[in-house]
């Protein structure tokens, strides 16, 4: 008997050191000088503190057990879990903040674009890329956002799309500030993005030939062919009914 309480070490008890804010390995050198085992039972991710620095321990500091206890510990991720990205696309920005701080994301760089949604987000971006809702990615990823400026105060004169493909198109009206709207395309069209614009809305001209007028942030629409128009032809058979009015009238 005398043996066996030796062996077990019956009756010998120590205080279990306080472990919250070391590391796992200070924590298992500390535990294994005084007797006590480690079994990491959780891990959680703040990335404001260091990688598997202790964050809870049971049994708590100071608490008196037996030697050869062991005890459990949560400890603070080496590596941040994925998350799903939330579409904040269309939100404001107050509540897009809080759905990316609800999904463990950050707001990294704000930018504007003209678009008659003033500030809603209309592009949310990572690693400079667009990220669609869903894509799995780090807790703690920053995500930056383009938001909508309204539209602008000062009027130029509306592009002329006629004649260009779709994606010559897009690229004229992204650097007016124009925004998108509805595409139409012919039946025979299978490329749209080399699909010639054959008629736009609103026309860059009125029939008399003066220029009409658009803000940053207006729509656009366009309609494509396969056959490039001959615009020339398109814009004289535009001011014809005009033309004809003019001479009845002498």
């Amino acid at each position: 008997m005398l043996s066996l309480n030796w062996i077990t070490l019956h009756g010998v008890a120590r205080n279990v050191p306080a472990l919250t804010g070391k590391t796992l390995e200070e924590a298992t050198n500390i535990l294994d000088e005084q007797g006590f085992d480690i079994v990491v039972q959780d891990s959680v991710y703040y990335d404001s503190l260091p990688p598997t620095v202790i964050m809870k321990q049971v049994p708590e500091a100071d608490a008196v057990v037996k030697v050869n206890r062991t005890v459990y510990v949560t400890i603070n991720r080496l590596l941040p879990p994925d998350v799903e990205m939330p579409n904040v696309v269309g939100y404001s920005i107050r509540n897009a903040e809080m759905l990316l701080k609800n999904a463990g994301l950050k707001v990294g760089d704000t930018s504007f674009k003209p678009d008659f949604a003033k500030n809603s987000v209309l592009e949310q971006i990572y690693n400079g890329q667009q990220i669609a809702a869903g894509t799995k990615i780090r807790t703690g990823s920053s995500i930056s956002l383009v938001l909508g400026t309204g539209l602008g105060t000062e009027s130029m004169s509306v592009p002329r799309l006629l004649g260009l493909t779709f994606s010559e198109a897009k690229i004229l009206m992204d650097a007016s500030g124009l925004i998108l709207g509805a595409v139409i395309a012919d039946p025979t069209v299978t490329d749209r993005e080399n699909a010639f614009v054959y008629r736009q809305n609103p026309q860059s001209r009125d029939e008399q030939g003066r220029q009409f007028r658009i803000r940053p942030g207006q729509m656009m629409d366009v309609w494509l062919s396969v056959d490039k128009p001959n615009v020339d032809s398109l814009e004289r058979a535009r001011r014809a009914p005009v033309q004809e009015s003019v001479d009845n009238d002498y």
